[in-house]
């Protein structure tokens, strides 16, 4: 521990001193290490030791373009930086000889790896990830990091933390969509002896990253805004609840704590103001529905994370029945931003109701998948088609799905949508905290709501009866239209059940569920009913629904289907032609992809 302080100009001066002006960069995120970003970097750093070469070398957290991890940066004096993608040990090698020492153009495979980022993308949120070590705290102070800080203790009143707040018109990130300087001027206003300040990172949606990707790629900038947050409502203590299979977040925010703590930004008497604020991690056992406030709350209290109802919120009788303000990573990641940059320049990014920008976790069968953060205000098809690429593989894109498991699925004739909350709450979807998952003609509208409503099912706390046997209800009948059991008379007891939980569960979690079933019924009713009435699931998605039978005019009499079905279900020979026994048939689809002629159909 440091007996003396530093100010923020000294350690940008340390920092920035002496710092080769050639450097290279390689995002070791979650996403790049399992990609091999580990090996890229030990190579790197062999062959400038090798070459004893003047370029520093570094880590940073994701950038965004998972896609083309393992991602490299290269900044060479006098040109332009590149992103180098998917990158491996022996492209590694010919960055370093050709590109940094030869200074010749690399090689034309390496070349075509060149990534560049749409212009269409802001990045605010993750202004540092991919760009700084998320594991030194004088990086993120030389990118003016904790110069929020400096300033709202200077210069700012509580009162005036939330004017500023209003005037941005920055709103929850967590899905709610619920103004910031609200509550914090909530939880202001209660007199207490004790408050705290949460951090929200318990992020569970299927094919959702955002918040994970921050807490390991920049995540002082996390624990600025928790310590703004602190300042504003008189909360002098704050807990980060993070869940425990993000083993690398928790490291990097534990070390970003341990740093603060050493640097006197963390503790007592924070830059010299009088402000006092501590911080500790509680680790979440991937409960999904301990997302929710009152249930996150009753976690890091040693209980079993289940919902309480509301008022009282948080905001007046929280954690051990004290004033507490919860905020998730995006909200709490912004914050620095506003008090860096103003109010009044924020509220100018995005939609006249939605302001700033939002990250997504773009995913599913798109070709440039990743992490996006976009303003707010931007439609469906640009983020989909010039940000994403499209469809992988040439397919057609059917549908999206906003929201994670409590969002609805939208169709393509709706992509020109604008995003924000208010629009996408009118096609019977939300925002969520971000995830963002692409489907392709291939994909079956009743599998999907039957998958994303399972995971509601298996992710309740069984506490309220309209989510515990609702949702069960609805699951059963979901099962019995994929499996060819059921009348159409099923899609009005959905619709009935679906109502009741909206209406009568205790939280988000019963109270959006069945989202993901109400828009597919909405948008894709015709494909409900092809199952109902026909038996038929045109994607091959519902098993029972379907069979593969060889059309005689197009087989060629190859003996391909039958050479590949493993169970011995396509009879007959080269002279007579072939035929699929129904019953022994196992529905694996290898005779389907075997066949080179079409000859095959389901």
């Amino acid at each position: 521990m440091q007996s003396t302080l530093k100010s923020l100009d000294e350690i940008k001066r340390e920092k920035s001193h002496g710092q080769s002006r050639n450097w290279i960069r390689v995002g070791l995120s979650s996403c790049g290490i399992a990609a091999g970003a580990k090996e890229v970097f030990d190579t790197l750093k062999d062959e400038i030791e090798k070459r004893n070469l003047d370029i520093s070398l570094s880590q940073s957290g994701c950038a965004g373009m998972c896609y083309a991890e393992p991602l490299v940066e290269v900044g060479i004096e006098g040109q332009a930086p590149k992103v180098y993608g998917r990158v491996d040990r022996n492209k590694a090698v010919s960055i370093i000889a050709d590109y940094i020492q030869n200074r010749r153009i690399t090689s034309p495979e390496l070349e075509k790896e060149v990534i560049t980022t749409s212009s269409k993308q802001i990045r605010l949120v993750l202004r540092n990830c991919g760009v700084i070590d998320p594991e030194d705290i004088k990086d993120y102070i030389l990118h003016d990091g904790y110069q929020a800080l400096k300033n709202v203790l200077e210069k700012y009143k509580p009162e005036d933390v939330t004017n500023e707040l209003k005037i941005s018109g920055l709103k929850g990130r967590g899905g709610g969509g619920f103004p910031t300087w609200m509550k914090w001027n909530f939880a202001k206003s209660i007199r207490s002896d004790e408050k705290f300040i949460i951090c929200n990172g318990d992020e569970g949606d299927p094919g959702a990253y955002m918040d994970r990707s921050v807490l390991e790629g920049d995540p002082h900038s996390v624990l600025e805004g928790m310590m703004i947050a602190g300042y504003t409502v008189g909360a002098s203590k704050g807990f980060l609840y993070i869940r425990a299979e993000y083993p690398l977040a928790v490291e990097r925010i534990q070390m970003a704590i341990d740093q603060a703590y050493q640097y006197g930004l963390l503790g007592k008497n924070i830059l010299g103001k009088g402000f006092n604020f501590d911080l500790g991690i509680r680790l979440g056992a991937g409960a999904f529905v301990c997302g929710e406030e009152t249930a996150l709350i009753a976690s890091i209290e040693g209980k079993r994370g289940c919902p309480v109802p509301r008022p009282p919120f948080p905001s007046v009788k929280g954690l051990w029945g004290k004033p507490t303000v919860i905020n998730n990573v995006e909200t709490l990641a912004n914050i620095p931003v506003i008090f860096t940059k103003g109010g009044a320049w924020f509220s100018k990014i995005g939609s006249e109701t939605s302001k700033g920008t939002k990250v997504f976790a773009l995913t599913g069968k798109v070709r440039n998948s990743g992490l996006v953060e976009v303003p707010m205000g931007i439609t469906l098809r640009e983020i989909v088609f010039e940000i994403g690429g499209g469809a992988a593989e040439g397919k057609k894109v059917k549908a999206i799905q906003t929201g994670g498991p409590s969002g609805g699925v939208i169709p393509e004739q709706y992509f020109d949508t604008p995003v924000d909350y208010e629009n996408l709450q009118k096609l019977g979807s939300i925002m969520g905290s971000g995830g963002m998952i692409v489907m392709d003609e291939d994909d079956c509208m009743v599998d999907i709501a039957k998958f994303y409503l399972g995971f509601c099912v298996e992710e309740s706390c069984g506490k309220c009866a309209p989510c515990r046997i609702g949702g069960t209800q609805m699951l059963t009948l979901l099962k019995n239209i994929s499996e060819g059991k059921s009348k159409e008379e099923d899609l009005v007891r959905l619709k009935r059940i679906a109502l009741a939980m909206q209406k009568a569960s205790l939280c988000g979690l019963g109270q959006t569920a069945a989202n993901p079933v109400l828009s597919t019924i909405k948008y894709f009713g015709e494909e409900y009913k092809m199952h109902i009435k026909d038996k038929r699931c045109t994607s091959g998605k519902c098993v029972s629904l379907f069979f593969f039978e060889v059309i005689k005019e197009k087989c060629r009499k190859c003996s391909l289907c039958q050479r590949n079905c493993p169970v011995g279900a396509v009879l007959g020979n080269k002279d007579e032609g072939f035929r699929i026994d129904q019953v022994k048939c196992i529905k694996c689809g290898q005779c389907f992809q075997a066949c080179k002629f079409d000859a095959i159909k389901r």
